[in-house]
C-alpha cells in the first residue's frame, strides 16, 4: 500500500481541551489526515468525554473529516446529532444497539460514512451480513474508556483477518473497506501494524502527550515520525 493511502486520525481526547480549536489546527498543520473525537457517556464505558456541541464547535477549525467514534449506549438517539453538528464518519460498537443494521442505515441516511467498532474481545462476525453499509471497520487495540494504554498485541492477528473479511468483500463488490485501528499506536509499532492490513490510525498520547501544554513542534515530529515509519511498509 501507498504511503499516501495510510490516514493519521490524532485523538482529541489526549489533547488541551483549553485549547482545542488550536489544537485541531496545529494537528492539521502539521500533516494530520482526520480528526478522531472520542464520545464516552458513563454507561457503556468508564469515563464521560465530550458531545456534539463540541463537535459542531471544532467543525469550523478545519476542513479535514471529523471521525466520530461513539462509545454510548444506545446510540440512535445521539447519530443525528453528531450528523448536524459536522461529523463525516460515525462508528459505534456493536453491543451498544439492538439493531446494527438499522444504526449502520442511520448513519448513511444522516450523510455521513458509518462503521463498526470492535473490542478486544468482539468477535468479528458481527459485519459479516452488513459490509454493504460499512465505510470504514475500527479495531479497538486497548479496552476502552481511556487514553494513555498499551497496545493490546493480539489486536495484530485479529486485523490480519479483519483485513483477509475486507479483502474478499472488495475483490466480490470493488468496494474498499477501510480499516482502522485505536489504543496504543506509536512510531515504534505503526509499520507492524501497517502491515497487518491496517489502513487508518489513530494516535492520541503519543501525538498530544500529557495534553497539557500544546506544541506544536512535537505534533510535527511525531507525526513526522509516523509518516517515516509508514513509507517503509
Amino acid at each position: 500500500m501507498h504511503p499516501k493511502d495510510f490516514v493519521i486520525a490524532p485523538s482529541i481526547l489526549s489533547a488541551n481541551f483549553a485549547k482545542l480549536g488550536e489544537e485541531v489546527a496545529n494537528v492539521i498543520a502539521s500533516g494530520a489526515d482526520w480528526i478522531h473525537f472520542d464520545v464516552m457517556d458513563n454507561h457503556y464505558v468508564p469515563n464521560l468525554t465530550i458531545g456534539p456541541l463540541v463537535c459542531e464547535a471544532i467543525r469550523p477549525c478545519t476542513t479535514v473529516p471529523i471521525d466520530v467514534h461513539l462509545m454510548v449506549k444506545p446510540v440512535d438517539r445521539i447519530i443525528p446529532d453528531f450528523a448536524e453538528a459536522g461529523a463525516n464518519i460515525i462508528t459505534f460498537h456493536p453491543e451498544a444497539t439492538e439493531h446494527v443494521d438499522r444504526s449502520l442505515s442511520l448513519i448513511r441516511d444522516s450523510g455521513c460514512q458509518g462503521g463498526l467498532v470492535f473490542n478486544p474481545a468482539t468477535p468479528l462476525e458481527f459485519m459479516d451480513h452488513v459490509m454493504d453499509k460499512l465505510d470504514i471497520v475500527l479495531l479497538m487495540s486497548v479496552n476502552p474508556g481511556f487514553g494513555g494504554q498499551r497496545f493490546i498485541p493480539g489486536t495484530l492477528a485479529k486485523a490480519r483477518l479483519a483485513r483477509a473479511k475486507l479483502d474478499a468483500y472488495e475483490k466480490a463488490s470493488g468496494r474498499r473497506i477501510r480499516l482502522e485501528i485505536d489504543g496504543g499506536v506509536n512510531p515504534a509499532n505503526i509499520a507492524e501494524i501497517a502491515r497487518a492490513g491496517v489502513d487508518a490510525f489513530v494516535a492520541g498520547s503519543a501525538i498530544f502527550g500529557a495534553g497539557k501544554d500544546s506544541d506544536p513542534q512535537r505534533y510535527n515530529t511525531v507525526i513526522g515520525a509516523l509518516r517515516n515509519e509508514l513509507a517503509k511498509v
